[in-house]
């Protein structure tokens, strides 16, 4: 029995070292955790349970994809593995060592526990490119910037304009080396600037940047325009040759600025302006209405289209009238005046305003001319002693100022406007008399109206007192005819 139970003990252990020495362990792999690009680095493998007489393969892969072998090693003795690899931007991600019997499939292969590698590679070649469709951008588009590199990974990036940091904000957005600016102005222009960095090790730090000069354009403006005339005498026939200047200008928008001018539907001409204004000359006949003139403008993105404006001038004609109005201060006191010049034709006048025979400017120490052609001039006046004086104004026209036709003349001083008019004098005395006559008129008629109704109670009262005295002397017998008279007269005495 003993020997028996030696032999199944015996039989035991052999079997036990059989299956030790066919078990492969978990292999071990050590390594680098963050390498640069291109730097040749060694990884480790390590089995430290392995059977006996077998040669172990060890290989290095990235993990999921057994197709691509990163290293391998034959051990014979159980030495540890040591695989050089030339680091790519491929072999970041998690490593796994797998081991297995090079010339046993009996024995089942182990894999060991992931490693992760992070493979830098160094920033390189930034570029910031404009994406858009069009080369121009205008306001109001938005403004698509990236930053392009021709190398690195694991990058920052910063975006500057004009050297200043471009702020986070409901109209700018970075990401993923990507700007958006969102309703741009003007003041978005300017040299944007892309920083790309990445480190290793938190030590060394690479740095790559680039710029580029954006332009948001203004968007052109409603152009205005204007007219102007311009008289030339021809030197051999003496005769006066007239045309017209018409001005187109916009108050905003960024040249280039393609203007065009319109006689109805029909094109003029235009021009490329490097300037928000520009000129057209246009033959011109005095008194005829040639048409209806239109500037348009447009610089890349949309046309605007001024007000229609007629071709036709008239010459200044008379009469030319002048009136004035004014302010009134403390005690009733005239203390400004306003003199205002109209003539009675003419679509470009000029204007002048004289004192004493004498040209006033613009500004003096006492007036002030606003003019505002082509309906009138006005002359403001503060009362004084040095704004007395005769007035009046004379117009011509701009173009041509040998007609001139005047005013009338008007002397004021601060006597004169002060004093009562005449004509009010004589309404205000009018007034006063007739209310004395009209008051006199009704008195008499009430002392007349009140005579006459007392004497006629006086009288009435003296006829009944005299019937009183003799009724007693009267026989009614005689008077049959009348006593119904006689009766009704006692009736009424004997109310009295």
């Amino acid at each position: 029995m003993f020997a028996s139970l030696f032999v199944v003990i015996l039989g035991l252990c052999f079997c036990s070292k059989q299956s030790s020495q066919s078990v492969l362990g978990r292999p071990e792999l050590r390594g680098p955790s963050e390498v640069l690009v291109r730097e040749v680095v060694e990884f480790q493998c390590e089995l430290k349970i392995y059977p006996e007489n077998e040669t172990i393969l060890l290989q290095l892969f990235k993990e999921g994809n057994r197709d691509k072998l990163l290293g391998e090693y034959s051990s014979l003795n159980g030495e540890v593995a040591i695989m050089p690899v030339v680091i790519k931007p491929f072999h970041e991600g998690n490593l796994e060592c797998v081991a297995k019997a090079q010339n046993n499939s009996k024995i089942e292969p182990t894999v060991s526990y992931t490693h992760y590698l992070k493979v830098v590679e160094p920033v390189k070649g930034a570029e910031v490119v404009f994406q858009s469709d069009s080369v121009d951008l205008f306001e109001g588009q938005t403004l698509e910037l990236h930053c392009q590199l021709t190398a690195g990974n694991h990058v920052s990036y910063k975006w500057l304009l004009n050297g200043q940091l471009v702020p986070q904000s409901p109209r700018h957005y970075a990401a993923n080396g990507n700007l958006f600016v969102y309703s741009t102005t003007s003041q978005d222009s300017g040299s944007y600037m892309c920083v790309a960095t990445n480190h290793f090790n938190k030590t060394n730090i690479f740095t790559s940047n680039s710029s580029d000069v954006i332009t948001v354009k203004d968007l052109v403006s409603i152009p205005n325009i204007s007219l102007t005339v311009i008289k030339v005498t021809s030197p051999l026939t003496d005769s006066d040759n007239y045309s017209a200047e018409v001005t187109c200008q916009s108050s905003k928008g960024t040249p280039p600025i393609i203007f065009s001018l319109y006689n109805g539907t029909e094109l003029f001409a235009n021009v490329r302006a490097e300037e928000r204004t520009t000129t057209f000359k246009v033959p011109l006949v005095l008194g005829q209405h040639l048409g209806w003139l239109q500037c348009q403008a447009e610089n890349g993105d949309r046309i605007e289209f001024s007000q229609r404006i007629p071709l036709e001038v008239v010459p200044v004609g008379g009469p030319v009238m002048m009136h004035y109005d004014y302010d009134i201060g403390e005690n009733y006191a005239v203390i400004g005046l306003r003199f205002y010049c109209e003539a009675a034709k003419g679509s470009l006048p000029r204007y002048q305003w004289f004192l004493n025979k004498t040209l006033l400017h613009d500004r003096g120490s006492f007036y002030y001319v606003v003019n505002k052609p082509p309906e009138q001039s006005i002359l403001l006046l503060s009362v004084g002693r040095s704004s007395a004086g005769t007035y009046h104004c004379e117009v011509s026209d701009s173009f041509d100022n040998i007609t001139a036709i005047t005013s009338n003349r008007l002397y004021l001083d601060k006597e004169v406007l002060n004093r009562l008019p005449n004509l009010v004098v004589a309404v205000v005395f009018g007034c006063f008399t007739f209310l004395v006559v009209l008051v006199s008129i009704c008195c008499c008629v009430g002392a007349i109206f009140r005579r006459r109704q007392y004497g006629e109670k006086s009288m009435l009262s003296l006829e009944m007192k005299g019937i009183s005295a003799y009724k007693g002397e009267l026989d009614l017998s005689e008077y049959n005819e009348d006593a119904e008279i006689v009766n009704m007269a006692r009736g009424i005495s004997s109310l009295f």
